[in-house]
C-alpha cells in the first residue's frame, strides 16, 4: 500500500475514534527527595533522558534558606565531579536564584541527558569561594546549621479516561482465486463500532465490480447475480469496472453483518485468469467493552 493511501486510511481511523472521550493528563506525584545542604554546598538530583524531540520537567522545591536551581548537562557534571581538579564549566539553563520555596519547570533540549541541580546560596564565614571546585574541598564546609532542601518530583500522566478501545488493522481476506462467472462472496466482517474504516484492494485482468453490503444481500446476489444492481444501491462501499485499485471506506452496526462481493462486469467473457482481492479491517482489539459505553 503506498504511503498516500495508507495516510488517507490513517485519518479515516482517527476519525472514527473521535467520539470517544479524550484522555487527560496532568503532572502527578512521583517521588520526594530530602537532603541537607552545607554553604556554597551542590545537591545533584535527578537526571533526566528527554527524547529526540526534547521534554518538559517539573518538580516542587522547598528549601529553609535561599537556594539556586537549574538544569545542566548530565556529562558536564559528572565530568567535574570526577576531576574537581579541573577548570569547571556547566552549561546552566532555567536557573531560578533565591528560591526557598516554588514550582520549577525547564523544557530540555533534544537527546542529551540533563541533570537537575540545586545550590546553597551561603556563603561560608571569613571563607571566600570562588568556584563550583570549592565545593569539593575539605576547606569548604563548616560546622554550620545545614540547609534542608526536599524536593517533589513530578511525571507527566493520565489522570482521566485512561483506559481506552485500541484499535488495529487485520486482514479479514488476501486471496488470488481463479475468475468465474458466479460471484465472489466472503461473509466475514461485523462492525464493531459505527464509522469502523476498511479498505479493499482488487487486481484482475478484466474489469470487476467490488462492494461490501448487508450478508442477506449478497446470498441474494449469489443465487441470482441479475439483483446485484438493486443491492448497489444500498452501498457507497462500492466501484465498478476496476481492475487495479484500492479503496477505503466506513461501516457501521446498523449495517449488521457485511459481505465482499466481487465478479466480473462481463461475466459472458471471463478468461481462464486469476484475480486478487485484499479486504482489512480497523478492528477493536483491547478494552473492546467500553465501546458499549459510548
Amino acid at each position: 500500500m503506498s504511503k498516500l493511501r495508507w495516510l488517507g486510511v490513517l485519518v479515516v481511523a482517527v476519525a472514527s475514534i473521535s467520539a470517544a472521550q479524550e484522555k487527560a493528563f496532568e503532572w502527578v506525584k512521583a517521588s520526594d527527595e530530602a537532603a541537607q545542604l552545607d554553604p556554597m554546598d551542590y545537591h545533584a538530583g535527578r537526571v533526566y533522558h528527554p527524547a529526540s524531540t526534547g521534554g518538559n520537567m517539573h518538580v516542587d522545591i522547598h528549601a529553609r534558606m535561599p537556594v539556586t536551581v537549574a538544569i545542566a548537562p548530565n556529562d558536564e557534571w559528572m565530568a567535574i565531579t570526577q576531576h574537581p581538579e579541573q577548570p569547571p564549566r556547566l552549561d546552566f539553563i532555567c536557573t531560578r536564584e533565591h528560591v526557598v520555596s516554588t514550582t520549577f519547570e525547564c523544557h530540555l533540549p533534544d537527546g542529551r541527558p540533563m541533570v537537575l541541580l540545586v545550590r546553597d546560596e551561603r556563603v561560608p564565614d571569613r571563607v571566600s569561594v570562588q568556584s563550583v571546585v570549592a565545593v569539593f574541598s575539605h576547606g569548604a564546609r563548616r560546622f554550620i546549621s545545614p540547609n534542608d532542601l526536599n524536593i517533589t518530583y513530578y511525571r507527566w500522566d493520565c489522570v482521566q479516561n485512561c483506559i481506552q478501545p485500541e484499535f488495529g488493522w487485520s486482514v479479514l481476506v488476501k486471496e488470488k482465486y481463479e475468475l468465474s462467472t458466479a460471484p465472489k462472496v466472503y461473509s466475514i466482517l461485523s462492525p464493531d463500532r459505527d464509522g469502523q474504516p476498511v479498505w479493499i484492494r482488487i487486481k484482475a485482468p478484466v474489469p470487476m465490480t467490488v462492494a461490501l453490503v448487508p450478508s442477506t444481500l449478497a446470498d441474494k446476489i449469489y443465487d441470482d447475480p441479475s439483483t446485484l444492481s438493486s443491492a448497489l444501491e444500498s452501498t457507497s462501499c462500492k466501484q465498478r469496472g476496476v481492475q487495479s485499485l484500492s479503496f477505503s471506506c466506513n461501516v457501521s452496526l446498523a449495517d449488521g453483518r457485511e459481505s465482499l462481493v466481487v465478479l466480473p462486469e462481463d461475466r459472458g467473457k471471463v478468461p481462464h485468469k486469476k484475480a486478487e482481492i485484499e479486504l482489512q479491517s480497523n478492528e477493536c482489539t483491547a478494552n473492546c467493552e467500553l465501546l458499549k459505553k459510548q
